[in-house]
């Protein structure tokens, strides 16, 4: 089973993948909220080289406050990260699945507000 809704962008830019990412998100009520350039981070803290990777904490606030209403704790597992990377074959934008996350919680009602948000996030990665 994935854990991840995936798309491989190719003949773009990782920087036009990136801005096309971020209008797509909030096109579909998303904002950023946090931003990781892993590539940076490792360069920084290990001195190693690799592609750009980049993990975009996005989050929906209707659907956040829905389901932190139904499982208070359920913020130790937001936002939805997104990661882009520069993959042989172009750029590879993958977004978690919270259908597959949150199964580690038992709760029916959560579990199907979880399948509308993958259900936003899969139209977010098939519209980039």
């Amino acid at each position: 089973m994935s854990y991840t809704i995936d798309r491989i962008i190719k003949d773009e830019s990782f920087d036009n993948v990136d801005k096309k990412t971020r209008q797509t998100l909030a096109d579909h009520g998303f904002g950023v909220l946090t931003e990781i350039d892993v590539k940076a981070t490792m360069k920084k803290k290990l001195d190693k080289d690799m592609s750009a990777y980049l993990i975009l904490g996005a989050c929906n606030p209707a659907m956040a406050w829905e389901a932190i209403g139904i499982e208070p704790r359920v913020g130790a597992m937001l936002p939805c990260n997104v990661i882009l990377r520069e993959v042989p074959e172009g750029v590879e934008v993958s977004a978690i699945d919270p259908v597959v996350s949150m199964t580690a919680i038992d709760n029916d009602e959560l579990k199907q507000v979880a399948g509308k948000v993958r259900d936003m996030l899969s139209e977010v990665v098939q519209a980039i």
